[in-house]
């Protein structure tokens, strides 16, 4: 009997640890660690910093669920990972033995790395349904005494899609509102172009963005290093092609959002450099295992993968829901191969499909691979789009009460895209 314990109860672990009951039946044990309880819909977060949505529409118990599904859960979480012993120390002083282990523990969110940056500073975060509720307290007063607003993500960022559609969402609430008028909006972002979304573009995001953003009168500041966060005020420098600064700018601001860069959970990060990169993130190799801890594994935003391409400022690549369903699969079937003694053989499909919500409308983009040179790259404007995206929490957050071992996100794709086969 083999025991695997995933690590981390959000996009991630819970359809990782699904699958995992699925394929190896009664006779062996799964087990999901969390520092929550709660499962929540972090794709939701940035309805929920303008009060389109509360807590409750985007969030559940997790123990129930699992439960049913005969999978034990801790919410504990873990300080320490004894790779060595297969243990894990968890947050309550207790410990867990495995076998095999994924982590899907998301990232840790680096705001200590620029002064005065996040819930603790002066800007907010919809990282976490905390800091939405956060940000929507500071919305509420925002609104009754507007000015300027900057949102956007700083350098070492690694998902700029949450940064674009809240600031098109704090824009169409806004104009709900009728005070738009009242706020000025500038995007700050470490990306080297409008568009580029940590992946070098997809098909025409750039033009599609700029042209949003210019016919909303949003104005930017792109290859935008912060330097500070004051009360009312971000210090930004304007840099060139060599990283060299050209110009810089005091932004006021009554409301900011800014995404901070990512690195790995202490647990994690604490594997050593030969487990896990310079941010902490862990390494593995093209069967989702790691090089150091062969019986170890990983899944989503936890994993160390290069930037697409060299940029003046650091700009790191994102990892899609798809992406990640597809992560959990193969390392599911690799898990399954090595209790039979087999070799390792499932690889997960790099594709990137993203859907944004823009307020009055919405973007869907496909980048397939996620990779350039890409066989399909393309990205389109339509309310489509952002009822595709409503339609997807609401999915996603039933089939995980479901418990659902199936390629969902897979097959919701394809129905949006109207294909056979993603490839």
């Amino acid at each position: 009997m083999a025991h695997i314990i995933i690590i981390g109860a959000s996009t991630g672990g819970l359809p990782a640890a699904y699958e995992a009951r699925a394929a190896l039946g009664p006779d062996h044990d799964v087990t999901v660690v969390s520092n929550t309880p709660v499962f929540h819909f972090v794709p939701s977060n940035p309805w929920i910093a303008v009060g389109w949505r509360k807590r409750k529409d985007t969030s559940f118990d997790i123990e129930p669920y699992l439960s049913k599904k005969g999978i034990a859960f801790s919410p504990a979480g873990v300080t320490e990972i004894k790779a060595e012993e297969n243990q894990l120390l968890l947050g309550d002083g207790t410990t867990l033995n495995y076998d095999f282990l994924i982590i899907a523990t998301g990232p840790k969110l680096d705001f200590d790395a620029i002064e005065g940056l996040g819930p603790e500073g002066y800007t907010e975060s919809i990282c976490s349904i905390d800091h939405a509720e956060k940000a929507y307290e500071s919305w509420q007063e925002f609104v009754k005494n507007p000015g300027p607003i900057v949102v956007g993500a700083v350098q070492a960022a690694s998902c700029y899609g949450p940064a674009y559609e809240f600031a098109f969402i704090m824009n169409h609430a806004l104009r709900k509102a009728k005070i738009r008028h009242q706020v000025p909006i500038t995007f700050v972002t470490a990306e080297p172009y409008i568009g580029h979304l940590g992946l070098g573009g997809v098909g025409d995001s750039k033009g599609l963005l700029e042209s949003e953003f210019r016919n909303n009168d949003i104005k930017w500041i792109t290859n935008a290093k912060v330097a500070k966060v004051t009360k009312g005020e971000m210090f930004v420098e304007e840099v060139d092609d060599h990283a060299e600064t050209i110009k810089t700018h005091q932004l006021p601001f009554k409301y900011s959002m800014m995404l901070p860069a990512f690195k790995g959970v202490d647990c994690v990060a604490n594997l050593g450099e030969e487990a896990v990169n310079p941010r902490g993130f862990i390494k593995v190799d093209e069967f989702q295992r790691n090089p150091k801890y062969p019986n170890i594994y990983g899944v989503g935003v936890c994993i160390a993968i290069p930037p697409i391409e060299a940029t003046p400022l650091p700009v790191g690549a994102p990892k899609t829901g798809y992406m990640i369903e597809s992560m959990a699969t193969a390392t599911v079937e690799n898990i399954v191969a090595a209790i039979e003694g087999k070799e390792p053989h499932a690889k997960a499909t790099w594709n990137a499909i993203c859907l944004g919500d823009m307020g009055h409308t919405g973007t869907a983009f496909v980048a397939m691979p996620q990779n350039p040179p890409r066989n399909t790259a393309w990205m389109r404007k339509g309310k489509m789009a952002r009822l595709a995206k409503v339609g997807f929490e609401k999915y996603f957050i039933y089939k995980m009460k479901k418990g659902s071992s199936e390629p969902f996100v897979e097959k919701f794709f394809m129905r949006f895209l109207g294909i056979d086969k993603i490839k």
